[in-house]
């Protein structure tokens, strides 16, 4: 996903790394980056927005059962392959 205008860090990189973001595992730097990026870009925020909105609902609702360890290779692989579908 684009929103098709200029930015340091570029939309889809931001996407990629929104989870890592939301969990705080990523370093100073690129959380700067990420924060200033969605602070000008309103389609890469609605998108933050939504996947803040689900994982504080996953979070609420399912914190205390076992989570499959490869459950977030499937959800990212599926995010994935709809922005693919979207995008055509």
């Amino acid at each position: 996903m684009s929103c098709g205008e200029p930015h340091e860090t570029d939309c889809r990189e931001v996407l990629d790394k929104v989870y890592a973001y939301l969990d705080g595992e990523l370093g100073e730097g690129e959380t700067v980056d990420i924060t200033v990026h969605l602070d000008e870009c309103s389609p890469c925020l609605q998108e933050y927005d939504l996947d803040k909105a689900v994982k504080a609902l996953v979070a609420k609702h399912c914190g205390c059962d076992p989570v499959p360890d490869d459950l977030r290779s499937k959800v990212l692989d599926r995010i994935a392959r709809v922005r693919a579908e979207l995008a055509d």
